[in-house]
């Protein structure tokens, strides 16, 4: 009736791979010390009554105050979703480390094939709450070290230089969709179609990471190009029908060129740049052009190159322009 939401005291009892592989048993038989022995962590593993009286079995405070991500008991290897939840966490605490036994822990449900189990769904959503992180690095140092990285994401390599583009993309404070086309901004057509369709990654996310990859190259050398050349790159990033789009797309080329080791604090100009050329072809009055064509007898396809030729002539003129007032 309220629409609160209520976690009763359980305990779990595994039953087969996977994180659905349990059968929970919630009684008031169960006790709290029982609940929290299936928590994941210790620092996850603490209660607190009404009158504020903390309930700390496993010695969930310790390891705050030690900075540490340490497994509360053996029960942590039943479920493989823990794995990624640990990569998380070290992606949020950015000052807390693995404890050794737990990252041993981790290497053996990789190797008894644990994460082979996990649905897509659900490292999908762990994935994106760890880019959305402080430091999202640290997620994919982490699953690299236990070895999960290249079970459940064989496609992305950890380098040095993925791992600086994505703590700039978090540095900058870029959108989901952003920080995952830095993810896969090295990946070729078809490795980031695969992990698109594997992950059933959203489609906002899919599109920037397929058009990123596609035409960073192409915005990093934008510097030299004509207004023709500029106009075919606005077309074929879609920036007049989603602008805010091509700004997302801006935004994750500039994560990926300030992430190049030495370059974090040189200035990107080619984002400002061409926001203003977008903005110039945007000014062309395409009403007018298209009727201007079809007073000509112009149709279809006729009309497009019409309105082509205005955009290039309007970010010509702007181009020149800023060449002048410089």
């Amino acid at each position: 009736q309220s629409r609160e939401e209520y976690a009763l005291a359980r305990t779990e009892r595994k039953t087969a791979q996977g994180y659905h592989g349990f059968a929970v048993h919630a009684a008031p038989d169960v006790t709290l010390e029982e609940d929290l022995a299936r928590r994941d962590l210790t620092i996850n593993a603490i209660a607190q009554d009404a009158d504020g009286v903390l309930t700390d079995p496993y010695g969930g405070q310790r390891d705050i105050a030690a900075r540490v991500l340490r497994h509360v008991t053996r029960a942590f290897a039943e479920d493989p979703v823990r794995i990624l939840r640990v990569a998380r966490f070290a992606a949020r605490f950015t000052d807390f480390s693995v404890a050794p036994e737990t990252m041993q822990l981790m290497r053996d449900m990789v190797t008894v094939g644990e994460v082979d189990a996990l649905v897509p769904e659900r490292v999908w959503q762990e994935l994106a709450r760890g880019l959305m992180e402080r430091q999202p690095s640290r997620m994919f140092e982490v699953l690299r070290d236990c070895g999960a990285l290249s079970k459940l994401l064989p496609e992305v390599d950890a380098s040095p230089h993925l791992m600086r583009v994505l703590d700039m993309a978090a540095q900058l404070n870029a959108p989901l969709p952003v920080r995952f086309a830095c993810l896969g901004h090295e990946l070729s057509h078809e490795l980031g179609k695969g992990l698109y369709q594997r992950l059933r990654v959203p489609t906002d996310c899919r599109e920037i990471a397929d058009v990123v990859a596609r035409e960073n190259g192409n915005i990093h050398r934008s510097a030299g190009s004509n207004a023709t050349a500029l106009v075919r790159l606005l077309e074929r990033c879609d920036a007049f029908r989603k602008p805010q789009r091509f700004a997302d797309i801006l935004l994750a080329c500039e994560c990926n060129a300030c992430g190049r080791l030495g370059l974090s604090e040189q200035p990107y100009p080619q984002r400002q740049r061409l926001l203003a050329v977008l903005t110039a072809a945007q000014s062309v009055p395409t009403h007018e052009v298209a009727a201007a064509a079809e007073a000509q007898g112009e149709s279809g396809a006729k009309i497009g190159e019409w309105v082509h030729a205005a955009r290039v002539i309007a970010v010509a003129a702007a181009s020149a322009l800023a060449v002048v007032q410089t």
